[in-house]
């Protein structure tokens, strides 16, 4: 086998490595989809293999890959209703380069067994967390109603009666009303029972959830 015979196999494995990945990702909606981990991952081995060639210095091109792959999962972080989302499609970027240096560099053996590694979490874990999620969650309410003496006090009451952890943040009286802030914490049939009553009840003039 010539090395261009090897070059050829080494970006080979990398699109479909890259590709296999994406594909997940792009399957649930994910911001960095099929196209995107294929470029990650052979570009990463594309970088890998020139660092190799070069020699000497050569080996900062590779030493940087890390460096730029940081950059472009930051961009894939965002905030959403005082949440954080997209943390697993930024390390799993992170991780498919890690791959495509890997078979870059001709390491098959590591690269297979991360690429089973991180596809198997992908894939295989989902339905583990999403059982644990539902073991304990974390919401945010808001409540508006009429102000009244300790009217705050009595739906924090309300969550310990379903069993739901809260903690107040930030209160605002404006006229008659009285907003209300919480971060509540439990189980989700908890929640779901507690968020029926609060629809319910004829003082909450808006609630949010």
């Amino acid at each position: 086998m010539n090395f261009a015979q090897e070059d050829i196999i080494r970006l080979s494995v990398s699109l479909v490595m890259g590709g296999l990945i994406g594909a997940e990702r792009e399957y649930h909606g994910k911001s960095a989809g099929l196209r995107t981990m294929i470029m990650i991952c052979v570009g990463s081995a594309l970088f890998t293999m020139v660092s190799g060639r070069i020699g000497g210095s050569g080996d900062r091109i590779a030493a940087n890959i890390v460096n730029g792959i940081g950059f472009l999962g930051a961009g894939i972080i965002f905030r959403e209703d005082n949440r954080i989302k997209g943390l697993t499609t930024a390390a799993t970027v992170w991780a498919v380069s890690a791959l495509g240096m890997c078979v870059g560099a001709g390491q098959y053996d590591i690269a297979l067994v991360g690429f089973v590694f991180i596809l198997g979490s992908l894939l295989l874990l989902m339905g583990f967390a999403n059982r644990i999620q539902k073991l304990n969650q974390t919401r945010d309410y808001k409540i508006v109603t009429a102000f009244q003496n300790k009217t705050l006090d009595q739906y924090e009451e309300l969550f310990d009666e379903y069993d739901l952890h809260s903690t107040r943040s930030q209160q605002q009286r404006i006229g008659t009303e009285i907003i209300g802030h919480w971060r509540v914490n439990g189980a989700e049939q908890n929640h779901e029972k507690c968020i029926k009553r609060l629809l319910t009840d004829p003082e909450v003039k808006e609630f949010t959830f």
